[in-house]
């Protein structure tokens, strides 16, 4: 199929290079002149395991092709999906002046009947917005051209986003068109490996299940995040505690692990949205503001224990940070735990060091250079550069690098061996036995 991609951003670039290498024909399309020279030039502006190979690989077979508008495509779209960004406005609700401005493009350039999907997390009710923005467009031009709007959102977890696009567990489509239907099931039944997972339904479902999948996700980290309080304070051990809760088959292991917080581009502002969203119908959001609380509260936690351990005063304290990135796999630092923590013991005076495997260009740019030229903060290049005269080492992103350190030398760098664990990665057993202090999240 001859397939068009508006945003070559995170999901952009997935889609397209995937659907590339699947053997389509894809186009994706930014209006970032500079964004469009480099992916070009073999350039990408995302960290992603195995994206710039699959970019590369594509490009060179004529498959994947990048341009600023649809008019620059060679052949005329199947398929035209929407992968804008939709953060949030100052409301909290998702900005879709990107998604609106898309569809006034593939209105003023459309030539032929296409699909066009919205891939991008859109409010409820936005695939009908999509649809009259397009027509008028039409309109403008006297065009008696078709078209059909599906919804289709996007499920990827950065850092596994190839493996979740090439083999999904569902694929969710909204659609009221026959015609479409059956275009978008010839797109995706060679990637299902069961069939039976694509799931077509009403438009508006399946924007809701986007929003509904994100939330429910968030809620069990703060939900396990608030039981991780509760036995920190009377004893027990929540990574024993979340065990036993995911044994039981009606709960399930899956985002039960305890931490300082969930951050990044797809939970924070979709719970914030669907907060908006149900304050707008009427319906009071008492468990997504509850999740939005804790989560807040949450990622205040490691700075807690800071003043805990040391006081208000830091400024004779040294302490190492690994991981900035919001989750391994990714340089992604958009509401991380990590900016929290770093902002607040700056302003306590603490000196601090960090390294991250991926994330330290993206640090870089948005750490204030006043930090960087005090050496206040110090980004590091090797992870155990961040521990020379440390005082404590957090974790706060659980990359694989940090999963076995070297202890003895972790021991001969820092000035004291203490450990403040922000993802519970580490044995408190094995790290007291070896001489240090440990300080997890609700590990009693």
């Amino acid at each position: 199929m001859n397939i068009a991609v508006i945003g070559a951003g995170y999901v952009g670039l997935v889609t397209g290079a995937c659907f590339a290498e699947l053997g389509n024909h894809v186009t994706c399309i930014d209006v970032d002149e500079q964004k469009i020279k480099n992916l070009q030039q073999g350039i990408v502006p995302i960290y992603e395991p195995g994206l710039d190979a699959m970019i590369a690989s594509n490009a060179a077979q004529d498959r994947l092709h990048f341009a600023m508008n649809l008019n620059e495509m060679s052949m005329l779209p199947n398929i035209i999906f929407i992968a804008v960004g939709t953060p949030s406005d100052e409301t909290g609700l998702a900005d879709t002046k990107y998604v609106l401005r898309a569809a006034e493009h593939i209105g003023a350039s459309l030539n032929d009947y296409c699909v066009v999907v919205d891939k991008s997390t859109v409010p409820v009710g936005m695939a009908d917005q999509v649809a009259a923005v397009i027509q008028r467009e039409l309109d403008k031009r006297v065009s008696p051209i078709v078209f059909d709007v599906a919804s289709n959102p996007e499920f990827l977890r950065e850092g596994n986003a190839i493996d979740d696009f090439m083999q999904p567990d569902r694929v969710i489509v909204g659609l009221d068109s026959a015609r479409a239907k059956q275009i978008l099931l010839d797109l995706y039944v060679p990637i299902l490996r069961h069939p039976e997972r694509l799931y077509f339904m009403n438009i508006k479902d399946a924007e809701m299940t986007k929003y509904a999948a994100n939330a429910m996700l968030a809620t069990r980290i703060s939900f396990v995040n608030e039981i991780a309080l509760l036995c920190e304070k009377m004893g027990a051990d929540i990574e024993q505690v979340r065990i036993g809760m995911g044994s039981d088959a009606r709960i399930g292991p899956a985002f039960l692990q305890a931490g300082c917080g969930y951050g990044g581009s797809c939970f924070p502002k979709d719970i914030r949205a669907l907060i908006k969203m149900s304050e707008q119908h009427g319906v009071d959001p008492l468990v997504l503001n509850a999740v939005e609380v804790r989560n807040h509260l949450q990622k205040q936690f490691l700075f807690n224990k800071i003043k805990q351990i040391f006081g208000e005063d830091l400024s004779q304290i040294k302490l190492a940070i690994w991981g900035l990135s919001f989750k391994p796999g990714t340089d992604d630092m958009r509401e991380a735990p990590s900016l929290v923590l770093i902002e607040e013991a700056m302003q306590h005076g603490a000196h601090m060091m960090a390294y991250d495997p991926v994330a330290m260009p993206h640090a870089r740019q948005i750490f204030p250079q006043t930090w960087l030229a005090s050496n206040q903060l110090v980004l590091c290049d090797h992870q155990y550069d961040a521990l020379k005269e440390a005082d404590a080492l957090i974790l706060v992103t659980e990359w694989k690098p940090f999963c076995y350190p070297d202890l003895a030398m972790m021991k001969h760098l820092m000035r004291r061996h203490l450990v403040i664990d922000g993802r519970n990665q580490y044995d408190p057993k094995q790290l007291r036995a070896a001489g240090f202090e440990y300080y997890g999240v609700g590990r009693g």
